[in-house]
């Protein structure tokens, strides 16, 4: 099931991974691909495709929703030779379509046949005395590890805040779509972190992502929809589209 808000289309296909449209506009992915989330998907329709972090980069994801005129748009620190996966580098990715690697304090104007996206990187990181650290303060995502991604589909702005906390900062953007990352496990913001940044961010829409996938990330999308919905704040779900 899309979710739909005026001209805006958000689909999430699996664990990081939406799809997001405006009428005759642009497509944007965010984080395609991995545990098959996009088995049997070869929309190749994607404009941009923006990448996070490691956990993330799936080059045969990208290379399924990725339109063969389109902006790569990669965190500087993904490194495929730690991966501990076996995937293409992102070397190889260039020579078949435009990339950009980006710092979390980038903006890139992607140019497209339907349209420019801006794109902006924001913070995106665990902690170290945050909920997900351990006792001796490691997080499974340090700073530096990744980031997230503001970008404007249409006349909307959309934030992919990526893996980590719900930072202080990303509650002062501002968000026409928040792509809520609840799925917590002690990895990223748990439902009820990722309801109290909504709560002050006041976007204009919420649509939960990143939950479900596997075990770490069970999460309770019908709890978090309700308690976004108590504070006032207009809110979505697309399960439907990753239970097919």
């Amino acid at each position: 099931m899309t979710v739909r808000y005026d001209d805006l289309a958000v689909e999430w296909l699996g664990y990081a991974t939406a799809r997001v449209s405006a009428d005759g506009g642009p497509v944007v992915y965010t984080d395609p691909g991995r545990y098959g989330v996009l088995d049997d998907y070869w929309a190749r329709d994607g404009d941009v495709v923006v990448v996070t972090h490691d956990h993330h980069y799936d080059p045969a994801g990208i290379r399924s929703v990725a339109d063969a005129d389109a902006t790569l748009v990669i965190y500087e620190g993904v490194e495929p030779d730690r991966i501990g996966r076996d995937v293409e580098s992102v070397e190889a990715l260039a020579a078949d379509y435009d990339v950009v690697r980006v710092d979390d304090e980038t903006r890139v104007d992607v140019e497209t046949a339907d349209g420019t996206v801006p794109v902006w990187t924001v913070a995106a990181h665990n902690e170290p005395d945050g909920p997900c650290a351990n006792d001796d303060g490691t997080v499974p995502h340090p700073e530096g590890f990744g980031c997230g991604f503001l970008f404007s589909v249409g006349d909307r702005t959309v934030l992919w805040p990526g893996d980590g906390d719900a930072l202080d900062g990303l509650a002062e953007l501002d968000v026409g779509v928040l792509l809520a990352n609840i799925g917590g496990g002690g990895i990223v913001s748990d439902r009820h972190a990722a309801a109290d940044m909504a709560e002050r961010m006041a976007p204009d829409l919420v649509v939960p992502i990143h939950y479900d996938t596997f075990d770490d990330l069970e999460a309770d999308g019908e709890a978090f929809a309700g308690d976004v919905a108590s504070r006032s704040i207009p809110v979505a779900l697309d399960e439907r589209s990753v239970r097919q």
